[in-house]
């Protein structure tokens, strides 16, 4: 069974456009890797756990506030990144200042076989980007959520 990842794909308008909130995978793996390496603040679910209930805990750690106020997310769908992994997203209107992230953190042995444990924030920063911008920096697999998203903002059938 492949695993299972749930997150917020959150857009607002800025004169006339849309932009996205994407961030940015903490680590020193992901330290000087840019474009293709953003994500939306997701996280993995078991079978047992509400999804839409996990992309708001997971929003939570790694942006460190809750999700903007909305009625009812969006659902965007599910795609398969080339991993294997489903990645479930819902659309959310709202604001947040990016200067305030605050993630969880993990810890890794770094570097690898030194025997040195460090501490690393999960997302290291976060940020808004028009939708062109959006789609170079997003990592391959999460692209299909995007054009979701764009699909829907084109429609008329989200604010």
């Amino acid at each position: 069974m492949p695993k299972r990842s749930a997150g917020l794909l959150v857009y607002r308008w800025v004169e006339g456009e849309p932009e996205v909130l994407l961030v940015h995978p903490g680590g020193p793996y992901w330290a000087k890797k840019d474009d293709g390496s953003w994500s939306l603040p997701k996280g993995e679910y078991e079978p047992d756990e509400d999804p839409l209930e996990v992309a708001i805990r997971e929003f939570q750690e790694e942006i460190g506030v809750d999700p903007p106020e909305a009625s009812a997310p969006t659902f965007l769908g599910e795609v398969r990144q080339p991993g294997g992994k489903l990645v479930r997203a819902w659309a959310l209107p709202g604001e947040l200042d990016v200067g305030t992230v605050r993630s969880n953190t993990f810890t890794m042995e770094w570097p690898p076989r030194s025997g040195r444990i460090g501490e690393f924030p999960e997302v290291d920063r976060a940020g808004w980007f028009g939708l062109e911008t959006a789609r170079r920096k997003l990592l391959p697999g999460q692209l299909g959520l995007l054009d979701r998203l764009s699909e829907l903002l084109n429609a008329g059938s989200v604010d």
